[in-house]
């Protein structure tokens, strides 16, 4: 599509202005991710117990070629029996009873003076977040009330450190300027502590208790602390509405509590989303449980065990370059989902990591957005309807060792399906071979086709452009933009739920007119199959990859193959956040007949399931006590 001719100059500096003016009414448009920046500044305190953490090995990043894809020997930082280790594997899940992760929220009492607006938002978003993700992860759970380590080298001066004294590791001397335990900004309530103890003499089993221990936090395998203030970070940040740390983990490495701070001024802008708000939490909280850099190296292998816990070895480092420089995740589920995304055999497909985040040969938190756009851990969350719970990341999730992951979950990723193994490198998403990708600088499709877009690039893609969405008319299911449209428009837009965009040339009139994205009706008719109507038309076949005349107009309109019918879950935005995801084969005859349930059915019915899953989790929002 990136033939397009260029709109006239009029209409084009009309064009730019309208961008221009989006670009001041929708300041949170766009959320940035700072996570990675913010936990390197937290500290971790592992609970007592806990063997050391593993080696931090660096990256092999190995000698850079300029190989048109990602194939170029990513493996070799490893030796042979590793490399065959890797490609035996096959993702399995513990055969243990795992259940629904419990989440509960504390927010701090400085929050107490949000506004019953602010409130309503935050508790809404949070519970929301908070639900999925309960009915995505489930864990081991917690044996009775949570009860988070106290950092030794903050109440103790020293340790005893003669291994053949009977208080070895055991603290010696109390630290006289210790007053409290924090994770990031946030002071951990005392109730929510384990105590500790001060052992005098190496070899006596006198001891003196230094602080009592707490009364620990009931039915929760994971603390969210909760800080509601316009900080530094979120004044320097526009972009950022939330940014998160884990602070605390189990003795098997798995985070136990984390904090995510929530930039107040977001929750008051009159640009407020709560799908945008939800989906960050979401995020924030994937960063917190596992999806991090820094807890990479502690994922565990389970393969071999009935259990999550101390029966899992240490997967050791995870992270390898490719031939390319790119760094990507090698974990089975994570190379299986991939292999199967991309539909490519290849055995050496690993998650792409953002390398705009990291200095070469280091590696970020953050998927790369050429290779998966729209994936909910993507370092920039864009428009919110494009945002997918992906089978990728779920897959990661599973390769932590500490979750089993309800898969069947997953929601499409549309974004490079079927593309290859060397979709989105930067020497081939300028050659106009992909769908996916565009050239110049025209007014085109999303490739989800529910909103127009023009063709732009951006810093995490690195000089490649998609058609990205737009708003001020541009969704193409906002039925109110239709008067707009029969007043002004000659190319027969119709706007509504059932409409998607369609690059099209269409016009009344007798002169020319430039291909562009416009909004029509389509019912589907089966797989990859389907009808449009254009105003004053009566329905017509629009055969996918082919283009069509309709009656009435000049122009053509080109009818995208294996974009529209072949995704049920793929719908306009509602009051759920994330639509019913199905993940059965496109083709698949049982599949097709969901496409012709009513959304609404649909939507309820996936509520009902994930109430039903999410009975057992704990989902409630706490106020830490004047």
């Amino acid at each position: 599509m990136g033939g397009l001719r260029s709109r006239s100059p009029t209409r084009l500096w009309v064009g730019i202005l309208a961008v221009m003016i989006l670009l001041l009414e929708f300041p949170g448009a766009l959320h940035k991710c700072i996570f990675d920046e913010v936990q390197a500044q937290s500290r971790v305190v592992r609970a007592a117990g806990s063997p050391p953490n593993e080696p931090r090995f660096r990256a092999q990043t190995g000698k850079r070629t300029h190989h048109p894809g990602w194939r170029s020997s990513p493996l070799r930082g490893l030796t042979l029996r590793q490399r065959r280790s890797l490609r035996n594997m096959t993702p399995t899940t513990p055969a243990a009873t795992p259940q629904p992760i419990r989440i509960q929220s504390w927010i701090q009492r400085e929050s107490s003076s949000l506004s019953k607006t602010e409130r309503k938002r935050l508790e809404a978003a949070v519970e929301e977040a908070v639900r999925m993700v309960s009915s995505l992860l489930s864990v081991n759970r917690v044996q009775g009330p949570l009860l988070l380590s106290r950092d030794v080298n903050k109440y103790c001066k020293f340790l005893w450190r003669n291994s053949s004294t009977a208080n070895y590791n055991r603290c010696g001397r109390a630290n006289n300027n210790y007053r409290s335990e924090t994770c990031l900004d946030v002071t951990i309530p005392d109730d929510h502590l384990a105590g500790c103890d001060i052992y005098a003499n190496a070899d006596s089993p006198r001891r003196t208790e230094l602080r009592p221990k707490g009364a620990g936090v009931p039915d929760t395998d994971f603390l969210l602390y909760l800080h509601v203030r316009d900080t530094d970070k979120c004044r320097a940040e526009p972009n950022v509405l939330a940014y998160a740390v884990h602070c605390r983990t189990d003795v098997h490495g798995r985070p136990v509590a984390g904090v995510v701070v929530i930039c107040r001024g977001r929750l008051t802008e009159a640009a407020y989303s709560h799908q945008a708000a939800v989906q960050t939490v979401i995020h924030e909280l994937f960063h917190t449980l596992g999806f991090s850099k820094h807890l990479f190296h502690t994922w565990r292998d389970c393969s071999s065990t009935s259990s999550g816990g101390s029966g899992c070895s240490p997967r050791g480092q995870v992270t390898h370059s490719d031939g390319a420089g790119q760094m990507r995740i090698y974990t089975p589920s994570v190379i299986s989902a991939l292999q199967k995304h991309l539909a490519s055999s290849d055995p050496e497909l690993g998650g792409p990591l953002e390398n705009l985040d990291a200095p070469p040969g280091r590696v970020s938190s953050h998927w790369e957005s050429r290779v998966l756009q729209g994936s909910i851990m993507a370092a920039v969350l864009e428009d919110s309807s494009t945002v997918r719970i992906d089978p990728v990341t779920l897959a990661a999730l599973q390769d932590t060792g500490w979750y089993t992951v309800n898969r069947s979950q997953a929601q499409s990723l549309v974004w490079g399906d079927g593309e290859g193994a060397v979709f989105g490198s930067l020497s081939t998403c300028q050659d106009k071979s992909s769908y996916f990708f565009c050239t110049g600088s025209g007014f085109g499709c999303h490739y989800l086709h529910l909103h127009k877009g023009e063709c732009q690039t951006d810093q995490y893609l690195e000089g490649c452009r998609m058609y990205k969405p737009l708003k001020n008319g541009s969704e193409c299911w906002k039925e109110e933009y239709n008067r707009r449209a029969a007043e002004e428009d000659r190319s027969g837009e119709i706007f509504g739920f059932d409409s998607r965009c369609f690059f099209s040339s269409l016009t009344t009139q007798n002169d020319s007119n430039s291909v562009e994205g416009r909004c029509y009706r389509h019912r589907c008719t089966g797989p990859n199959r389907y009808q449009i109507k254009v105003s004053g038309s009566e329905w017509v076949d629009c055969p996918a990859g082919g283009t069509i005349q309709v009656k009435g107009y000049q122009g053509l309109v080109s009818c995208p193959d294996r974009r529209l019918c072949l995704y049920p879950d793929i719908a306009p935005p509602s009051d759920d956040v994330f639509p019913a995801s199905i993940t059965s084969d496109p083709g698949d005859t049982q599949t097709w007949s969901l496409l012709c349930i009513p959304a609404a059915v649909c939507l309820l019915a996936a509520f009902m399931v994930s109430y039903r899953k999410c009975r057992s989790c704990r989902i409630r929002i706490q106020t830490a006590p004047e």
